[in-house]
């Protein structure tokens, strides 16, 4: 039985629904604290554990994985359902280990989902392993990336029934941190929203998009592959570079636009390594038509789905894409013109190339300035491109910051809407408002079946 044939089955249909029904009964921190609530917890926890050993065979490389899950879920209801702790059965699970095309994984643990749930729930996620030959080529070469998992969606439980695209192990409950040997991301889940996201910006701003850039909206598979390679740089470009002292994926109290600042250079980085390998006569074809197909992604992505999804208190990803777009349009290659957007693609590389150069700049400065200054470099870069907030302390440069504290007083002068939107995005978020909305939850096959019904309607 494949991975999507589990799917179907009364053994994973019987785990979600225990699952499901367990997580009412815990708290934040994972645990079911309530000792009236431990019998009907114990059963649950009884018809996960049954329906996993009836999977297990179909997840042999998995096997040592799925034993100790077991193990800690019924260690965890023997020890009265307090925070769980799976890191015994978490060590054992190593995704990274063996990727190959469409090779499934049943994966049960109380974790938080990013853009989801918050709390440590018990979650039941049924994926499957992207990878084509390109990404494998690439991979192995100039791009090596041991640790990133591209998969897809076949059946989750409520808490990936939002925007997370991401799963990662630090989010599962452990008694303490190991060290990390893989992170998952849902490029079915980001291809999806992405081809909805972009077909309806298209059709809103007028914009005329190229050949290849439209097939991405009909072909799932394209969009998904495109969003692996994308994926695939971006990850391993967070630790790569001229980086400030302290890696920025370590968690800091920072100002929010440095965040912005530093996945903007990762996914500027994977455009201007995609112009490479567009252009290299070594690499082939498809990697070749996919990377054309990722410069697309960067931009429309950012410039349309980014900017004006999430709220506007410090949204860090919504201001990476501000900043793009202001960027392309004040270089004079993005015009919004009687109505109508328009792009000089031909001139787009060096443009946005230029930006990312811009930003690699600041980090290799960084290295001989202190904290505070480094900040400051990094807001003006920031806002000579995008305007700040007409009551931002900042905006009025350092003499009026209270440059002689700890740094956290300057984080506390960054107001949550430090940069807010420009008029275009006010009117585009307010016609793309229910479009964003649609896409939690999204998946490969929602998206197209979605697709298919508007097209029978338009039939009909």
């Amino acid at each position: 039985m494949s991975a999507s044939d589990v799917a179907g089955s009364a053994d994973w249909l019987a785990l979600k629904a225990a699952a499901s029904a367990l997580q009412p009964l815990q708290i934040k921190d994972g645990s079911v604290p309530e000792a009236a609530d431990h019998a009907g917890a114990a059963e649950h926890v009884g018809i996960i554990c049954r329906s996993i050993e009836t999977l297990a065979p179909h997840f042999p490389h998995d096997s040592a994985y799925l034993r100790l899950l077991v193990k800690d879920f019924g260690h965890w209801r023997d020890s009265g359902f307090g925070v769980p702790d799976f890191l015994d059965s978490l060590l054992a699970f190593s995704p990274a280990a063996e990727r190959v095309n469409g090779l499934g994984h049943l994966v049960v643990f109380p974790m938080y989902t990013q853009n989801g749930s918050t709390s440590r729930l018990v979650e039941a996620v049924l994926i499957e392993v992207v990878w084509p030959d390109f990404v494998a080529e690439l991979e192995s070469g100039a791009y090596s990336n041991k640790l990133f998992v591209p998969v897809r969606f076949l059946d989750f439980t409520a808490g990936y029934d939002s925007n997370s695209a991401v799963l990662f192990p630090e989010s599962v409950a452990v008694r303490e941190t190991p060290t990390f040997t893989w992170g998952a991301i849902f490029a079915d889940r980001e291809a999806a929203r992405f081809r909805r996201v972009l077909r309806a910006a298209a059709a809103t701003t007028s914009l005329e998009l190229p050949a290849d850039a439209a097939a991405l909206l009909d072909d799932q598979q394209l969009a998904q592959e495109t969003f692996v390679m994308w994926d695939l740089i971006h990850d391993r470009t967070h630790m790569r570079g001229e980086l400030p002292f302290d890696p920025f994926m370590i968690k800091q109290r920072m100002p929010f636009f440095l965040y912005s600042l530093e996945e903007l250079r990762c996914d500027l980085t994977a455009f201007r390594e995609s112009v490479k390998v567009e252009h290299d006569d070594d690499a082939s074809p498809q990697a070749r038509r996919h990377a054309k197909l990722v410069q697309y992604a960067v931009i429309f992505d950012r410039i349309f789905r980014f900017a004006i999804t999430g709220s506007r208190v410090r949204n860090y990803d919504g201001l990476g894409g501000q900043l793009l777009f202001a960027w392309l349009h004040q270089h004079h290659v993005l015009h919004w013109t009687d109505t109508k957007l328009s792009i000089d693609w031909d001139e787009v590389p060096d443009v946005v190339i230029a930006l990312g150069t811009a930003i690699e700049d600041l980090y290799w400065r960084s290295i001989d300035r202190p904290k505070k200054a480094h900040w400051l470099a990094a807001y003006q870069l920031v806002s000579a491109t995008v305007t700040p907030n007409p009551g931002s302390v900042w905006a009025k440069g350092p003499d009026a910051l209270p440059l002689a504290g700890a740094p956290r007083g300057l984080t506390d002068q960054v107001l949550d809407d430090e940069f807010p939107l420009s008029m275009f995005y006010e009117a585009l978020e307010k016609k793309m408002r229910s479009v964003i909305e649609s896409t939690a939850g999204i998946t490969g096959e929602t998206q197209d079946a979605s697709a298919a019904g508007t097209d029978e309607r338009a039939a009909a």
